[in-house]
């Protein structure tokens, strides 16, 4: 079934500049690809472990520490609409080299002195990951047509792994480097510059527009809609728990360390469901069941965190941890199953990730300023599982088998 729609600038499908090392080296071109969504999360989840610090140095209220959470992800949403205008004028590559620097760059920035460059190195590295972010589906689509699927689950899996590691990692490794917490983040500069010297190579061989934009507009469009709503809906959950999961976990009397592990672990579970789950959903003839099975995994997990936070944390993290990574999973794969040209599936990426993120940025500023109020984690944690309502509702409507255009 299909569905008319489109909006946005056509985004590029030809060669220039260079060799075309995609077609003889896949696997290279893989592992670039990989290289550069390894520094697409790390930036937001590395804040969480050691929020308390920051908050006692900088300093930050509960409500500002809940503005610095937010800011990233609101820069995901407002800039995303920006990366096929880029793509479309530069290519693909040369922009994702920008990113990778732009990420560098920020992350440099925000351990330096004063709140006003935390914050400024703060929305400087979550703009350029707001780019990042829209341009990989469509290279995907464009560059591995016949595995796209697996290319996503890798893609998906350097993601979510990042901010894995960037969770459990961050508090041992400023311990070690005995620079308190801007040591700690200041690790994460690392992965960057070694992402922007492998891609320097792809730069060269860039891509530009073949033809011009299509008519319509992907806001007349329900499924594009439906994608939107529920990719917005799923990574609200998502960076909710990961602002705050830890703060949930030391305020139940945990260590900085111990609750850094339990977000962790909840992303370490999602690493095999977003290698695996996206070639599955690929095949399969629609992906309602694996929507739902994910939305209320997520459920489950909160729920047990509300009632009984300590009674088994590292189930509760389990579950929200698979049930979020299948979702966000899915969510990026919609984009290519639901299009069939890769313009279309650049279009759906920015609209929904522009949108999406929007919606998804309000998550961890209204936990924040919700436990700063009621000084319990209780409403927070009620209003992301209310938040999983809509979310399973718009995952059914967008599962459907039926393409745009």
């Amino acid at each position: 079934m299909t569905e008319s729609g489109g909006e946005g600038p056509e985004v590029v499908v030809a060669h220039s500049g260079g060799p075309d090392v995609s077609r003889r080296h896949p696997f290279l071109l893989g592992l670039v690809v990989a290289l550069a969504a390894v520094n697409l999360r790390p930036a937001v989840a590395s804040v969480g472990p050691v929020l308390p610090e920051m908050r006692a140095e900088v300093p930050l209220s509960g409500t500002g520490a809940a503005v610095l959470t937010f800011a990233p992800v609101l820069c995901f949403g407002v800039l995303a609409g920006v990366a096929p205008r880029l793509a479309r004028r530069l290519g693909i590559e040369p922009v994702l080299l920008a990113v990778v620097v732009a990420v560098a760059a920020g992350l440099a920035v925000r351990v330096l002195d004063g709140p006003v460059l935390l914050f400024v190195g703060t929305v400087v590295a979550g703009g350029a990951i707001a780019v990042g972010n829209v341009l990989v589906p469509p290279l995907v689509k464009r560059d591995f047509p016949g595995r796209a699927g697996l290319m996503m689950g890798v893609y998906t899996m350097a993601v979510s792994g990042s901010a894995a590691a960037a969770a459990g990692l961050t508090v041992p490794l400023g311990d070690a480097i005995g620079l308190g917490w801007r040591g700690a983040l200041a690790v994460w500069t690392v992965p960057a510059v070694l992402a922007a010297i492998a891609w320097l190579p792809r730069a060269r061989a860039h891509t530009r527009t073949a033809q011009p934009p299509p008519p319509g507009s992907l806001r007349r469009s329900a499924l594009a809609w439906q994608v939107t709503l529920y990719f917005g809906l799923q990574s609200l959950s998502f960076y909710a728990v990961l602002a705050w999961l830890p703060s949930i976990y030391r305020d139940y009397g945990f260590g900085a360390a111990e609750a850094g592990v339990l977000l962790s672990v909840s992303g370490l579970v999602q690493l095999p469901v977003v290698l695996v789950l996206p070639a599955l959903a690929s095949r399969a003839a629609n992906q309602i069941a694996y929507i739902v099975a994910c939305t209320l995994l997520i459920g489950v997990g909160l729920v047990g965190v509300l009632l009984a936070p300590t009674a088994a944390p590292y189930v509760w993290v389990v579950l929200i941890g698979v049930g979020q990574g299948g979702s966000f999973a899915l969510g990026l794969n919609l984009f290519v199953l639901r299009t069939r040209r890769v313009a279309d599936t650049a279009r759906l990426s920015a609209m929904a990730q522009s949108i999406g993120y929007t919606i998804c940025a309000f998550g961890p500023l209204l936990v924040g300023v919700l436990h700063d109020v009621t000084g319990s984690w209780t409403p927070p944690l009620v209003l992301l599982l209310v938040l999983v309502l809509p979310q399973l509702a718009f995952g059914v409507l967008s599962g459907r088998a039926r393409t745009l255009g």
